[in-house]
């Protein structure tokens, strides 16, 4: 079983306004005023729409895509247009076509939205050191779970990498908290040259058992913080980012192997497992 952490608050489904979609190195920031936002845990994630709502229906791309909840930003009484709008911040790459629609749209136009979903981190699991991992858009769930971290009085080291320093996203908002902040890139055009797995080797052998790892990014550098945490007998838990068309275990879409047998539904059951529940041979 699990142990994830479920929201007690209802997801909605509606439009959000688009308050800004801005380049952020080779990533964006999408910020949407989203009326009735329950709040989310941190590593839940929206169903958003492709591109921005008009008169006539898009069918091209047709499905929602999931994106995790960057930054939960609360009210703004600059910018609500009601009183129970809620800020909500995302953190994405242009990809694909979807992706490319969405990079698009223009404040004041409005998206399809349907969250929070899903199970989110388990804040209070483990002990001694929190080590944060990502990869790539994996980083978009990190910052919310750095954020609850901090309020809890731990003691944070967040681990980012990248191919190249141009794509380390969001690396200012994360080196404005208190935490500690290693980056990684395998050029070593920024930071550490190597990949994140490097320094999270290092430190795990300097805690000695004191430590969480929280995980998110490729399967491959999953696959390895979770290897890593296992030899150094820590607890890891990662964020599965498998493709899906629904959030809500309808579309089968999401399927992800155990490690005990049979299947988990990523949008159910996760994105938030604990490592050991994976079967990462049987992963894409």
């Amino acid at each position: 079983m699990s142990t994830a952490i479920e929201s007690k608050n209802a997801p909605i489904r509606g439009l959000a306004r688009v308050l800004s979609n801005d380049p952020d190195g080779s990533g964006w920031k999408l910020r949407l005023a989203v009326p009735g936002w329950p709040g989310a845990i941190p590593g839940q994630f929206l169903m958003i729409g492709a591109s921005a709502e008009a008169g006539v229906p898009r069918r091209d791309p047709l499905l929602p895509r999931p994106m995790a909840v960057y930054r939960d930003l609360g009210p703004d009484a600059a910018s609500a247009e009601t009183t129970d709008e809620r800020q909500v911040e995302l953190l994405y790459r242009v990809v694909g076509r979807g992706t490319t629609l969405l990079a698009e749209t223009r404040p004041g136009q409005f998206i399809s939205v349907v969250g929070p979903l899903g199970r989110g981190f388990p804040i209070e699991a483990g002990g001694g050191l929190a080590i944060l991992v990502g990869g790539g858009s994996g980083i978009a769930s990190l910052y919310e779970l750095a954020q609850a971290l901090i309020r809890k009085g731990r003691a944070v080291l967040v681990i980012l990498g990248a191919r190249s320093e141009p794509e380390l996203l969001a690396r200012s908002d994360f080196a404005a908290l208190d935490i500690e902040l290693l980056c990684t890139t395998e050029d070593g055009s920024d930071g550490i040259r190597g990949r994140v797995t490097d320094p999270l080797a290092a430190r795990l052998a300097e805690v000695d058992g004191a430590a969480t790892v929280f995980a998110v990014g490729p399967t491959p550098m999953m696959r390895a913080c979770s290897a890593l945490a296992a030899r150094h007998a820590v607890a890891c838990f990662v964020s599965l980012e498998n493709p899906m068309a629904c959030g809500f275990g309808v579309c089968l879409g999401c399927a992800a192997p155990r490690a005990g047998g049979g299947f988990s539904l990523v949008c159910q059951e996760g994105p938030v497992f604990d490592a050991r529940e994976i079967d990462w041979e049987g992963l894409p």
